[in-house]
């Protein structure tokens, strides 16, 4: 059963006055002060009841309290005090107009006139059985912020004019009807400048002799100093979970601003200064102005901040005359307010942003230079509009704090996005930036660093070797960052340089393992006692188009799918072979034949590895979507991408490169078996220039004759039988191979002047395109390779 309240509404005058100054509430109390009925004045300029006849403005602050004349309904004028409170809305809110029309007397016996309450130092007031104020201490009239006598009569609900005030009456009416005392913890605005405080009201019945409650006496405990210090504790507790939870510069600015709204602040901004190009650094200390700072985050309390002037991405000069400016300049916070009277003064730099101030009603705000290790980032804007209360001390402290922890997070997510970049224009300064065109294949490839990890070590290439062949590479090596990327750079040279003298892919795994120990032993990590301080993992392949024959072999490496032509996709088995740098084991390799037009695909452990799948269902989506053949090499990478990263930000660096067969048919290659006969050269010869001519390169004859000459003489003089010629030919170029079964291979010489010999290989390093040697499990290769271009 609900209790029946025994407010008197016709004791307390009381009207409502919206935004616009016209009456909307007018109450029995209010009529029987003036006369006028509720139809007479409602909907109509409360001005209209000033005794002079004078309309006056609405006053500023939370709450007014004087003396006004007010014009009777017959004609005289009636001094009144009154009571007003602002009731804020999102529409402007309006204002409570209260008075007493009853003082309250006091009958002899009256138990509520025999409690003394002056000297006490806590603050107390009595309330009589209608809940209206009796009698008040100095102590209280002082929190009231109005004279006792002024407020006899009256209501809490009228005093305070809140919600809370009605809370707390409710409580009230309560120990009326039980006769037992409660405590009741409140939070409501204290005086008259707005700041709200922290309250226990401690309630207990007044009681006459015979035990009958007569009224309440409430005692009011002022906790506000625990309860800010508690709020501020919370904030930076708060503050310390949800900023930096990312590396991103945005992201972490963004979180400085959405935890102190509404907390702290109902707007707040954060400018910071662009970075230096080309990789620099902000000076240490306090920034010149006037600066040009960008806005990078806002938040406010009303949705789709219609309080910024300056949006998100764009950029603004702060002169000194701005909070902005001063504050970066002085290297503290700035606080201007209303009350100080220097609000309009500091936003006279910027028209447009006083008038967005005054129409929003902002009457405080609050200018924090962002600092970390002694460089200034930027300025956060703190500014209040809906809270009525100023930024104090206090504040300033709690926002210095906040903003401070924020910095060193927006100071870490600048150094990390500025070394990735770097890692990144390393990473891409170092992997190829087209894939060398051969006739052995066709190919395609992909990068993606890792978008929060950072930048890491995968690479791939394409490396064009002797016999029309191509070697195939792609690898990762441990670790993330500038160190990662710097180390894939000497392993990829490393693997090129081992490429050059044609090792076989086991052998040159031995090598590049050997290389990567080295690495290791070099960063210290022997002397620490561990290996591996340097690891990567690598697969090497070379691909025949003559033979159409793939020898691979991998260092810890995923195996590559293969696309046949008239078949589904599958893995090729490879022997796993250890991680580089572990050092001592061996490295297998693995032959494979390979119909012309077989796409490889090889990629690195980022593509299949995932949080959301296992390693086994990235393979199997990798080869699903492989099935799904397509012409363009390119298009087939993108679809790749898509199907195993849809979010395209990849947890860990992805490398993918996709290469499709050719094969040269016979016709384009030729073969002789060479007597160990001097005198035999020039029929060998013969057979070079009728095939050329066959093949209608004459126009290569006269080099490709010198070229075969000398090539042949050498293995015949210096080789060991079987001895076999080569020619094999593309459109581009022409390439002739000796072989025989000696190990020992040419080298170039300086002849002296009388020698009869030794110019041979100088002669052919000068008519070809490029020379070399290759080691085969019969013995040796030489080559020479002459372009069919007309401008070489």
């Amino acid at each position: 059963m609900s209790p029946v309240y025994p407010f008197d509404d016709a004791a307390t005058a009381r009207a409502v006055v919206d935004e616009h100054g016209d009456l909307v509430e007018w109450n029995e109390g209010a009529r029987r002060l003036l006369g006028w009925a509720p139809d007479e004045v409602l909907a109509r300029p409360a001005a209209n009841l000033l005794a002079d006849g004078v309309p006056t403005a609405l006053p500023a602050g939370r709450r007014w309290n004087g003396t006004l004349h007010l014009r009777h309904r017959e004609g005289h004028a009636v001094s009144v005090w009154v009571l007003a409170h602002h009731r804020h809305a999102r529409d402007g809110g309006d204002w409570l107009v209260v008075t007493p029309l009853e003082g309250g007397g006091e009958a002899p016996d009256d138990p509520l006139a025999r409690v003394e309450l002056v000297q006490s130092p806590c603050a107390v007031a009595i309330y009589d059985e209608r809940l209206r104020l009796r009698a008040v201490n100095d102590a209280m009239a002082e929190v009231l912020g109005v004279h006792g006598e002024r407020l006899r009569g009256l209501r809490l609900s009228e005093i305070g004019g809140g919600p809370q005030s009605e809370d707390v009456e409710r409580h009230m009416l309560q120990v009326l009807d039980t006769g037992r005392g409660r405590d009741v913890r409140t939070y409501a605005p204290a005086g008259g400048d707005g700041r709200v405080g922290a309250w226990m009201a401690r309630m207990s019945p007044v009681t006459d002799p015979s035990g009958r409650v007569r009224g309440v006496c409430v005692a009011a405990h002022d906790f506000t100093e625990q309860y800010r210090a508690r709020e501020r504790l919370q904030l930076v507790n708060e503050a310390s979970v949800r900023i930096g939870t990312t590396l991103d510069v945005t992201r972490t600015a963004q979180e400085l601003a959405d935890v102190c709204v509404p907390a702290l602040a109902d707007f707040v901004s954060v400018d910071l200064v662009d970075p230096p190009g080309h990789g620099g650094e902000l000076p240490i200390g306090t920034l010149s102005v006037p600066v040009a700072l960008r806005r990078v985050a806002h938040r406010s309390v009303t949705p789709g901040e219609p309080e910024a002037v300056t949006p998100i991405g764009q950029s603004e000069v702060y002169p000194a005359a701005s909070p902005q400016g001063a504050s970066l300049l002085s290297g503290h916070a700035i606080v201007v307010s209303e009350n100080s009277g220097d609000l309009e003064k500091w936003l006279a730099w910027n028209p447009v942003r006083s008038r967005r101030v005054g129409r929003l009603g902002v009457h405080s705000t609050m200018s924090v230079p962002i600092r970390a290790r002694g460089m200034t980032l930027g300025v956060a804007v703190f500014t209040r509009f809906a809270q009525t209360a100023r930024f104090l001390p206090d504040d300033v402290l709690l926002a210095e704090d906040v903003t401070a922890r924020a910095a060193v997070c927006i100071d870490n997510a600048r150094r990390y996005s500025r070394e990735r970049e770097t890692a990144l224009a390393l990473q891409r300064s170092l992997l190829p930036r087209t894939l060398a065109r051969t006739a052995a294949v066709t190919a395609a490839s992909r990068y993606l660093p890792a978008a929060r990890a950072g930048v890491g070590g995968d690479w791939f290439d394409v490396i064009p070797l002797s016999g029309m062949r191509v070697a195939l590479v792609v690898g990762d090596v441990i670790g993330h960052g500038v160190g990662a990327s710097a180390t894939m750079g000497r392993l990829r040279t490393a693997v090129r340089t081992l490429a050059d003298i044609d090792l076989a892919p086991d052998e040159l795994l031995t090598h590049l393992d050997d290389v990567v120990a080295r690495m290791s032993a070099e960063a210290g990590g022997e002397e620490r006692g561990r290996l591996g301080e340097v690891g990567a993992t690598c697969l090497y392949a070379v691909y025949d188009p003559v033979s159409r024959r793939c020898t691979l072999a991998r260092a810890g490496h995923p195996a590559p799918v293969l696309v046949p032509p008239d078949g589904p996709p599958r893995g090729i088995e490879l022997p796993p072979g250890p991680p580089l740098g572990l050092g001592g084991l061996p490295f297998e390799s693995a032959e494979l034949d390979l119909a012309e037009g077989s796409v490889l695909a090889f990629f690195t452990d980022g593509l299949v590895e995932s949080r959301e799948r296992d390693v086994e269902d990235g393979h199997r989506l990798l080869r699903e979507t492989l099935a799904e053949r397509g012409d363009s090499l390119e298009e087939t990478c993108d679809r790749v991408l898509h199907a195993l990263l849809p979010a395209g930000s990849p947890s860990d660096d992805v490398a993918l490169l996709l290469a499709r067969t050719r094969g040269l048919p016979p016709s384009q290659v030729a073969t002789w078996d060479v007597p160990a006969d001097p005198s035999l050269v020039a029929p060998v010869r013969k057979k070079v220039l009728d095939q050329l001519e066959v093949w209608g390169l004459s126009v290569a004859a006269f080099t490709a004759e010198l070229v075969v000459s000398e090539l042949v003489t050498n293995a015949i003089r210096y080789g060991t039988p079987p001895i076999r010629l080569r020619l094999i030919h593309d459109d581009t170029h022409l390439i002739c191979e000796v072989s025989d079964t000696s190990s020992t291979a040419p080298h170039l010489r300086r002849a002296k002047t009388w020698d009869e010999g030794g110019r041979g290989l100088l002669l052919v390093a000068q008519l070809t395109r490029g020379w070399g040697s290759r080691h085969t499990s019969e013995g040796k290769t030489i080559w020479a390779e002459l372009s069919l271009l007309d401008d070489e």
